[in-house]
């Protein structure tokens, strides 16, 4: 089966699209992946938006994704469980990958995205290693360390957006989509930090937390004026891939280039609430209001 990089189709009657009754069917996969997306990651839903329809869905897709593994690595009570789960979950992805279709009713939609665009094997195969990652490491050393997770559990996640945003130049845009990655991802670090020690996590670099005099174990969960100091060192980290991904957008086509701004300056935003709450990521968590993100996501879309 060929496929069409630009406007692959999404729809129920194709061989591949077609299930026995108990299946769904590919149009039921990307719909599935939408329903969690706009459940689990509002912001990039309301993002989404402003992209081009036919590309839309497989964004859901790729999320849909991130979505399943994530929640086997957090959802799971036994770590040997989980590992297990995330094994059937790769397996599965790849086996769908080589017969070019799979059962899977939320990775039927993965595999057809990423035959679509040729969306290699190892940028799957680094991501699941990430994910494994966070079954067994709880601390990260230095940001070096800590990079590499974010290889696979972020940069990587832009390399895979990239060709469905179409560049008008894939090369020169590559090391700006990987910066956007991370940043998305490092604001996440900073706004869950509570969240991330319920589950024994620490994701910021211990040597970094022990340079600006934090408890590297946070036990204390102290905001005081070493962490707001820390803080302030991390968020700076982040404004300076947001500028730097700003060049990458600047070469995708001007519905795309909306969409991915608008998930841009909503991750932004979080990083000023968290300011607002006075650092205090241990108690609060910095949410962007609805009508908020509505009114950008209209914004962008009206200007591309």
């Amino acid at each position: 089966m060929s496929f069409t990089a630009s406007r692959p189709p999404i729809t129920g009657g194709t061989s591949h699209a077609r299930a026995a009754a108990s299946m769904v069917t590919l149009a039921d996969s990307y719909d599935r992946n939408r329903r969690l997306l706009r459940t689990h990651g509002t912001t990039y839903y309301w993002a989404t938006l402003a992209l081009p329809a036919p590309s839309r869905p497989h964004v859901h897709a790729l999320y849909g994704l991130c979505r399943l593994a994530d929640d086997e690595v957090d959802l799971g009570a036994d770590p040997d469980d989980a590992a297990r789960r995330l094994d059937a979950l790769e397996g599965a992805l790849y086996d769908g990958l080589a017969r070019g279709a799979t059962d899977h009713p939320s990775l039927k939609a993965v595999v057809f995205t990423a035959r679509a665009y040729g969306l290699p094997a190892e940028v799957f195969s680094r991501f699941f290693r990430s994910m494994r990652t966070d079954l067994t490491v709880t601390r990260y050393r230095d940001y070096d360390e800590l990079s590499l997770y974010m290889d696979g559990s972020a940069a990587v996640i832009g390399e895979m957006m990239l060709p469905i945003l179409e560049p008008a130049d894939p090369e020169a845009a590559l090391a700006g989509a990987r910066d956007l990655g991370v940043a998305f991802q490092l604001t996440n670090f900073l706004r869950d930090v509570g969240e991330d020690l319920d589950r024994g996590r620490i994701y910021f670099p211990r040597d970094e937390l022990i340079a600006f005099g934090v408890d590297p174990d946070l036990s204390g969960r102290r905001v005081d004026g070493a962490w707001r100091a820390f803080c302030r060192f991390q968020i700076e980290r982040m404004h300076t891939l947001y500028r730097l991904a700003d060049e990458a957008i600047a070469l995708l086509p001007p519905r795309s280039a909306g969409a991915i701004r608008t998930a841009r300056v909503l991750y932004s935003q979080i990083l000023d609430r968290v300011a607002a709450n006075e650092f205090d990521v241990f108690t609060r968590r910095a949410r962007v209001p609805l009508p908020r993100k509505l009114a950008v996501a209209a914004r962008q879309r009206l200007a591309a």
